[in-house]
């Protein structure tokens, strides 16, 4: 220090000091704003990942095979041994026997891996049902734990496991 003022080697001190009060405004409403906008990026994929389980949900519903095939990865695997041919003629062969087909989410959880940020988790007990009219012939409940992969902005099914 030299005379009660600490050196400055830098002139970091002397710049600080000479702020005034509307640049420290404008600093901080830039550095508000960074943080906005970085935090929206996290926010991004989330949405993609939770809309991508909605869509899976309605493409089932909506007994649409097409828009469930492209919502599956090209490496897609079910309990560990079944691919996207068994997931195509297993969802054809329940459009098929049922008129209406229900599935109902209970306690579902979606999440990105903090670690792979290109691998995103969902969580969820499910009803299935089928029916014929308005009351399921049908019904049955499952625990089931999705793997999602990112791939550009889309995320794909990449391995679908129950109980």
């Amino acid at each position: 220090m030299a005379g009660g003022r600490p050196i400055d080697m830098f002139g970091i001190i002397a710049r600080n000091a000479d702020l005034s009060m509307p640049l420290r405004k404008l600093a901080t409403l830039a550095c508000l704003l960074c943080s906005l906008l970085l935090g929206g990026c996290t926010e991004q994929p989330q949405a993609a990942l939770e809309a991508a389980v909605q869509q899976l949900q309605d493409s089932l519903e909506g007994k649409r095979t097409a828009t469930l095939m492209e919502l599956l990865h090209p490496d897609f695997r079910a309990q560990q041994q079944h691919d996207r041919d068994w997931a195509r003629r297993t969802a054809a062969l329940m459009f098929l026997r049922h008129r209406n087909v229900g599935v109902l989410a209970l306690g579902q959880r979606s999440w990105i891996d903090p670690t792979y940020p290109d691998r995103g988790h969902t969580e969820a007990q499910v009803a299935l049902t089928g029916a014929e009219g308005l009351l399921p012939q049908q019904a049955a409940h499952y625990s089931v734990r999705l793997e999602w992969w990112r791939e550009g902005d889309d995320w794909r099914l990449a391995r679908l496991d129950w109980d």
